[in-house]
């Protein structure tokens, strides 16, 4: 395993013994007093052959795992004790491995799929012996585990203070139906070497996001006359974009619109566009706050994300609308689209159409599987020249098994065959201890749709502010490094003004925290300015990002300036200055 240290932490470096593939069942014991242990040969053909996990390079699936039979209730089956003092504080772990389900599934209630949970307990060695109240237990990751099928566990966890009671602490593998058997292969705990993959991203970014340039001044037999001069090439914006959410309060405060207008390309309205908002009451439509926030970001020139048409998640549809029959539903959801995509037709470049559908089926449920993307049509045939987006939570975290990329593509995939414009694909980016490699496995599969990717929620919840400031660089990092995402958008970033309180980049008087100035300097890193002289041959190269330019030319007759863009491409850009 390749692993590297930092203060007293080795990286990539698996906590616990693998016992399969050494002993039998050395280190592993049984949960619950009828669980039997034993180790397994997986037949070849069934072994997975792609894994996220790259503890080392050459890591493949053992095929060699244990099973757990004789669970008598949810709470049993399998555990190893981690040796003590190898959990620190602060530090980002994964859980990696394979769960599968063996015999008993077909018989259990909802037969077909079953929640599986990997659990770190902290304060106990895990035992039957140990008394409940005396453990912390910390959630190490849960997949929704198949009969006959491999599935990978993407599971992160952090701690906040070390684990103090007995110094002890254990991985537990539980959570399926009673009489269900459990299969476990290549369980691994182990802590994230962020540095190491922030090297890998700054690599791969130079490829996804820059290109040689090559501004010519003159041909080569006027290049005398431009030779030597002096050049200065200036970024002016980027192709990628950033953005926040605002509402009516923070457009008041001189310090939130301050950071918003230096550091943020587009907006979007947290709550001003839900149809909640907009019609709270039936038939009284109000729409001054979103055309209070509409007049604020055309005078900074900000283009704004239309979020949310609707919001397919129960809970979030107000009380009228609940009450309405089936008849007077569908006419409700036609008001909704024709008062409010004739009102603002042409204004908003993308629409989240039907908020949160992995996690919600409201409008399914009471109008049939064909209502989402009658949305999605309608609101095209309304305002064409939106992209319309499907928006969901957890989907790039790993570890909610209502949302994952796969069941997002078949989402997808489902509305496409029925006609629906799908324009892009919205991960919301609600993120806690996050990890590169589960964020970029999401995005390489989402990818697979030739979709273009935004992040359009990002907070990451940390009160530790040096901690909160490395999870937005492993987000950022991922989501630049990535070329099928083309944006941005975070959920708010001033203290006091968001939905998850520890997650801001501006503190409430102002001033800008580390986290806020870790965003700053990773937007300055991937802004290209450069001098120089003009070559012999009457040239200036450069490598710039994506965007857009200003040069200015200092010859002996004054000074020039002109502008230029810089897009994707494979091959050098090579431009005509025509001085």
């Amino acid at each position: 395993m390749a692993c590297s240290c930092a203060h007293g932490v080795v990286f990539d470096a698996n906590l616990l013994r693998n016992s399969a593939l050494e002993d039998g069942l050395a280190g592993w014991a049984p949960l619950g007093a009828c669980t039997k242990l034993s180790a397994h040969d997986e037949e070849p053909a069934n072994v997975p052959t792609e894994t996220i996990n790259d503890v080392a390079d050459d890591y493949k699936p053992s095929g060699r795992y244990i099973l757990a039979t004789g669970r008598a209730c949810e709470e049993d089956g399998l555990c190893q004790v981690i040796p003590g003092g190898a959990l620190m504080p602060r530090i980002t772990y994964r859980v990696a491995g394979w769960i599968s389900l063996g015999d008993g599934m077909a018989k259990a209630e909802g037969a077909g799929d079953a929640v599986v949970r990997i659990n770190i307990r902290l304060g106990g060695d895990g035992g039957e012996g140990v008394e409940e109240e005396k453990c912390l237990v910390v959630e190490g990751g849960v997949v929704c585990a198949e009969a006959g099928k491999w599935t990978e566990i993407k599971g992160v966890f952090r701690l906040k203070a070390s684990p103090v009671l007995s110094g002890a602490a254990a991985v537990h593998v539980q959570g399926a139906p009673a009489g269900v058997d459990v299969k476990v292969m290549d369980l691994q705990v182990f802590a994230v070497d962020r540095k190491a993959r922030f090297k890998k991203l700054k690599k791969k970014t130079d490829k996804v996001r820059r290109r040689d340039v090559v501004l010519k001044f003159a041909d080569a037999g006027a290049s005398s006359a431009v030779s030597g001069a002096s050049i200065r090439v200036m970024q002016m914006d980027q192709s990628f974009a950033f953005g926040a959410c605002i509402n009516p309060a923070v457009i008041q405060d001189p310090n939130f619109v301050d950071f918003f207008t230096k550091h943020f390309d587009w907006a979007v309205f947290e709550n001003e566009l839900k149809w909640y908002h907009t019609e709270a009451v039936q038939g009284q439509l109000n729409y001054a706050d979103t055309d209070a926030l509409l007049d604020f970001c055309d005078r900074y020139g900000k283009p704004v994300r239309g979020h949310c048409i609707f919001w397919a998640v129960d809970n979030m549809v107000q009380k009228w609308v609940k009450a309405l029959d089936n008849d007077q539903l569908t006419a409700a959801v036609q008001g909704r689209l024709t008062s409010l995509l004739t009102r603002y037709t042409g204004r908003f470049p993308h629409y989240d159409v039907n908020n949160e559908m992995l996690h919600g089926s409201f409008f399914q449920d009471k109008l049939g599987e064909d209502v989402n993307a009658f949305m999605f049509k309608e609101t095209a045939r309304i305002d064409p020249g939106a992209a319309l987006f499907v928006n969901d939570y957890n989907v790039e975290g790993g570890n909610d098994p209502n949302a994952t990329p796969e069941k997002y593509i078949a989402q997808i995939n489902a509305l496409q065959e029925k006609g629906a414009p799908v324009g892009g694909i919205g991960l919301q980016g609600h993120v806690t201890n996050p990890v590169g490699e589960i964020i970029c496995d999401a995005l390489d599969k989402l990818a697979t749709t030739d979709l273009p990717i935004w992040l359009t929620e990002l907070d990451a919840c940390e009160t530790d502010l040096d901690l909160r400031a490395d999870d937005y660089e492993v987000v950022l990092r991922e989501a630049y490094a990535h070329p099928a995402v083309e944006g941005v958008v975070f959920w708010g970033f001033m203290q006091g003004h968001m939905w998850r309180q520890d997650a801001c980049l501006v503190n409430s008087d102002g001033t800008v925290n580390c986290a806020g100035e870790r965003f700053i300097n990773l937007r300055r890193e991937w802004t290209s300015h450069a001098r120089g002289k003009i070559d012999s041959d009457g040239n200036f190269k450069f490598r710039g990002y994506h965007g857009s330019y200003i040069v200015q030319l200092a010859t002996a007759t004054g000074k020039m300036h002109k502008t230029f863009s810089v897009e994707k491409g494979d091959t050098p850009l090579v431009l005509d200055m025509d001085v």
